[in-house]
């Protein structure tokens, strides 16, 4: 039996007067699954999204979301997703319990269930306790819970998110990671667009890589990973005078060795945590102190030098939809329940 995928973005292309933004970008993302969307800021990530999320009309190409064209039958596709832009939304004069109200009565939700749904949803993004708190009062992580919880209210099978950790600490990145984790564990499909390779290497079974507009790479985090290169472990050595001994004893267990004697630091390629583990040992018996070791894997940087040739630097902001103005949950909440 075929499966119909849950989002299909079909040769998509999206100019704004000269400017390519998106320029043939197609992928598939089967139900239950998550789709990471990597690149840098400028990259086209965010016109993708909107395209896929109806707020946007692709100059050519098209896209379905849960079998619905995005083009042709753009309410049928509304009525089948969520979406969380790169800033919380929420109504930061309304206490969590009412943001959620709100947005239920929008979307015509009897007030018995929607009454039953709020605490659900407030209970899954563990703010029961903040319920009846204004939202100003929240923090980054709880305004990104929220807003997600609004987002889930009509129930969506897809979930778009557009770099949904922009501007968390580390610990409330974590958390929304796992709630994440959650959503998919229930069925949920996600497109999430990210600039970091940690954030799409933890939550996504594919990664499509954007850069200018255009796909250049796409495939498991693993396969990706790959095609930037081996982890390596790096050690910077307490005393300068130690380089020499050192050089010799990492080529020694692990091949080629690059020295950078400035910073007292030395890079071999490793095949994983063990050859850290043997490194250490080594330096132990041989009394050779260092400042640091430890195992280095790719970083967006590697990926986008391996694959390009340049590094993921900020690129032209004219790729934005910044013309169509406003919050695009906002926009999209609003062209729902017209």
């Amino acid at each position: 039996m075929t499966v119909t995928p849950a989002v299909e973005a079909i040769d998509l292309v999206k100019r704004f007067d000269d400017n390519v933004a998106v320029d043939h970008v197609s992928f598939t993302i089967p139900e239950g699954s998550v789709l990471g969307l990597l690149g840098p800021n400028g990259a086209g990530k965010t016109t993708i999204v909107r395209m896929l999320t109806t707020l946007s009309v692709p100059t050519s190409g098209t896209g379905r979301v849960a079998g619905y064209d995005v083009v042709k039958e753009p309410e049928a596709v509304r009525r089948r997703m969520g979406l969380t832009g790169q800033a919380a939304t929420v109504d930061e004069l309304l206490t969590g319990r009412e943001n959620i109200r709100l947005i239920g009565r929008m979307y015509g939700i009897p007030k018995r269930q929607l009454a039953q749904l709020g605490d659900e949803l407030l209970e899954r993004f563990t703010l029961t306790d903040a319920r009846d708190r204004i939202a100003k009062t929240y923090s980054g992580g709880m305004r990104r819970r929220l807003d997600l919880a609004v987002s889930l209210v009509a129930a969506p099978r897809v979930l778009f998110l557009d770099e949904p950790t922009t501007g968390l600490d580390p610990r409330s990145r974590t958390e929304l990671w796992e709630v994440l984790r959650g959503l998919v564990r229930d069925g949920t499909t996600l497109l999430l667009t990210t600039q970091y390779l940690e954030e799409a290497d933890q939550l996504s079974d594919e990664i499509v890589v954007i850069d200018r507009g255009q796909v250049i790479a796409a495939g498991t985090p693993t396969q990706l990973k790959d095609r930037a290169g081996s982890a390596s472990v790096v050690v910077t050595l307490a005393e300068a005078s130690d380089l020499g001994a050192a050089e010799e004893l990492m080529r020694s267990c692990l091949g080629e060795v690059h020295v950078e004697a400035a910073q007292r630091r030395l890079t071999a390629q490793a095949s994983g945590l063990g050859d850290v583990t043997t490194a250490a040992r080594l330096f132990e018996e041989r009394q050779i102190p260092v400042d640091d070791l430890g195992l280095k894997r790719p970083s967006l940087d590697d990926v986008f030098l391996a694959l390009t040739g340049h590094r993921a630097e900020e690129s032209d902001d004219a790729a934005k939809d910044a013309t169509d103005g406003g919050s695009d949950t906002t926009q999209l909440q609003e062209a729902t329940t017209r």
